[in-house]
């Protein structure tokens, strides 16, 4: 980008965003999120273990297993098993944790992954307006639009955005 262009505000606030993943210790995924106001950057998070818990890349992660329906399967044989890990909390619970409610009124939430249900419900309630996203988390997307849509929160994915250089992990998911 030559240095007399600069980056439009979408880019410049996911940008943040995915520098703030670079935090995270999590093997298998780095989510980073900003919360903003307006034009003003009012806090950052990303996804990880408690303060002062040991994280998974010090005592591995803490792996379960959910059973559900696999894609277009009513049969009980059709079952899919999905790992995922519980010892972290998600970006945007820290991001709520460590924000305040005042904050939160009528400002946009940037993230780098697609907020997942339980994450997506808690925004809802956050009182924020918006949700931008690089990365589509397909197993919720459907519902997550839809609750977004019934509760007039604005949620989008920016078209063709290029995170910053060696901020991306390659999901072990």
């Amino acid at each position: 980008m030559p240095a007399s262009v600069r980056k439009d505000w979408d880019t410049y606030f996911m940008d943040i965003a995915f520098m703030a993943s670079t935090r995270s210790r999590c093997p298998r995924r780095h989510v980073g999120s900003v919360l903003v106001q307006g034009k003003k950057l009012l806090g950052t998070a990303y996804n990880g273990a408690p303060m002062g818990v040991p994280d998974c890349s010090e005592d591995g992660c803490m792996i379960v297993e959910e059973f559900e329906p696999a894609a277009g399967t009513e049969s009980p044989g059709g079952i899919k098993v999905k790992q995922r890990c519980i010892r972290t909390i998600h970006a945007e619970q820290n991001l709520l944790l460590f924000t305040d409610r005042i904050d939160r009124e009528g400002s946009v939430v940037y993230v780098t992954d697609q907020p997942c249900w339980t994450c997506a419900n808690m925004l809802a309630n956050s009182g924020i307006v918006e949700i931008v996203f690089h990365r589509v988390y397909p197993k919720d997307y459907d519902k997550v639009a839809a609750l977004m849509k019934q509760r007039g929160i604005g949620f989008r994915q920016i078209d063709g955005y290029v995170p910053p250089p060696d901020t991306e992990v390659q999901d072990a998911i």
